[in-house]
């Protein structure tokens, strides 16, 4: 069964970073977008960013754009996000998704998607 499987989060300081990591197994994601989505208590989940299956395009919310790197690593079947200067208003789950649309991908259209892990930005 295929299933994406987040790691990385935790509680950190206003100003420090994290990396998260999505494991794929079941299958090859070779083939499919990735892309991170998160979720705070009370609010709608958003798209965070996205990479394409080659790797060649990435897409990012306007709010974390030059703190926030989405990567992948195809031999891995993983995919990662670095986040720097992280921020309180940062804090929510962080999800994986994986979909077969770069396009429709920030709208949320995937085929998979993670369990999620938590981060916490304290101030």
């Amino acid at each position: 069964q295929a299933q994406l499987i987040e790691s990385g989060g935790g509680l950190v300081q206003a100003g420090g970073s994290l990396r998260l990591s999505c494991a794929a197994s079941g299958r090859t994601f070779s083939s499919y977008n990735m892309g991170w989505f998160r979720q705070a208590p009370g609010k709608e989940r958003e798209f965070v960013a996205a990479i394409s299956w080659s790797g060649s395009r990435t897409s990012y919310l306007d709010s974390v754009k030059g703190r926030f790197t989405i990567s992948r690593d195809t031999a891995k079947n993983t995919v990662y996000l670095q986040m720097n200067s992280l921020k309180p208003e940062d804090t929510a789950v962080y999800y994986c998704a994986a979909g077969s649309s770069f396009n429709r991908l920030p709208v949320g259209s995937a085929e998979y998607w993670g369990q999620g892990t938590q981060v916490t930005v304290s101030s």
